[in-house]
């Protein structure tokens, strides 16, 4: 039986009627931009979180973006971000006039290093020109950072916090949810992901009510309430319609499948932490289980193993960030983030959706039992 690393396909059929007839309510009053339908889908993505607002854009890559701006950063600014994830992250920080420092991670949860991340701040401020902004932590594979100690540092240092949480949406930690557990929270709506529309699609999640209006300018050309006037720099960063439709129709068995995510994930940990190293699950955080990575020691062959098996494998990420070419003049280079390097030779995603049935669960560890 072979297997699918998502399965998008099961989901459509399940919501074909519903998502239908969202689409022809949009194709019947024409608003295609900046509809009924985005309004009414920020306000349940706010009260799902546990975020005082929300403001829908146009791909998660523009919900990192767009606060970065509301939130000044520019030229000389430095804005801290963990090497191991996807080029979003530094990406957005260039578009927005930044600087990224790269930080190592932790090698049980992957996620950015608290000690590491201090220790990168107090270097730039002692050696580097550039000034401290903020932090970007990034929920690797759906599981929270460490909030409690990222923001502490980021209060003692005078840095805002900007989760990228285009991985965890559904995730939580202490009693909270993702949306919950920074200031501003970014998350992407990209097919594959937990909550995911048909293209692109994001969100800017806050607790800053006053932040706000500025979100919703830039998004739209920096204009004014009137969109006659610019009173600021802006972009085209817009949520569509249809896609606001889309992802309304969804929300309605979302937490259904975060609870089916949390089961496969649980019986992934159960048969597999033997044999491969699992990400770690710290004590209180809910995991989004976006995807499940394991840590294998001889990743060409366990792939193949698991091919011939019929389950397919994936990499996130086979390269940390700090050695891209577009991001090379910003590190020390090789051997500068040891812990980012090492996961990244090692790195493997299994099938990982809500609709993985006991005999697919059991064919996954199966296999890779056997491989290992």
């Amino acid at each position: 039986m072979s297997l699918s690393l998502f399965d998008l396909k099961t989901q459509s059929a399940l919501l074909k009627p519903l998502i239908k007839q969202k689409i022809e309510a949009v194709l019947e009053h024409g608003a295609y931009i900046n509809g009924p339908e985005v309004a009414e889908f920020e306000r349940q993505l706010a009260a799902l979180s546990g975020a005082k607002a929300a403001v829908g854009v146009s791909s998660g890559t523009d919900a990192l973006v767009i606060p970065l701006m509301a939130l000044g950063v520019g030229p000389g600014d430095a804005v801290f971000i963990p090497a191991f994830t996807y080029n979003a992250t530094a990406n957005a920080v260039l578009l927005a006039g930044g600087t990224p420092v790269f930080v190592d991670v932790d090698e049980a949860t992957f996620n950015i290093d608290p000690g590491q991340l201090e220790d990168q701040i107090d270097r730039i401020k002692l050696r580097s020109k550039l000034n401290p902004k903020g932090i970007i932590p990034v929920d690797l594979f759906g599981l929270p950072a460490d909030y409690a100690a990222i923001n502490a540092i980021a209060q003692k240092h005078g840095l805002f916090v900007l989760a990228d949480a285009a991985q965890s949406f559904g995730g939580g930690q202490d009693g909270a949810r993702v949306g919950a557990l920074a200031p501003v929270t970014a998350t992407s709506f990209f097919p594959s992901k937990t909550l995911g529309g048909y293209g692109d699609a994001g969100a800017i999640l806050t607790q800053d009510e006053s932040l706000v209006p500025v979100l919703q300018s830039i998004r739209w050309h920096g204009t004014d309430e009137a969109r006659k006037e610019s009173i600021r720099v802006g972009m085209n960063g817009r949520l569509d319609s249809l896609q606001a439709a889309v992802l309304l129709a969804k929300l309605t068995v979302f937490e259904d499948e975060h609870r089916r995510r949390a089961a496969v994930g649980a019986a992934y940990d159960a048969a597999l932490k033997d044999v491969v190293t699992v990400q770690a699950l710290p004590p209180g955080t809910r995991h989004a289980r976006g995807l499940y990575s394991v840590l294998v020691s001889d990743r060409p062959k366990f792939q193949e193993s698991l091919k011939a098996a019929g389950v397919p494998t994936g990499i996130y990420y086979g390269m940390p960030l700090h050695l891209h070419a577009a991001f090379r003049s910003f590190c020390n280079g090789p051997g500068s983030l040891p812990v980012c390097e090492g996961l990244a030779q090692h790195i493997v995603a299994l099938p990982m959706h809500p609709y993985l049935t006991e005999a697919e669960i059991a064919q996954v560890t199966g296999a890779v039992r056997r491989a290992v």
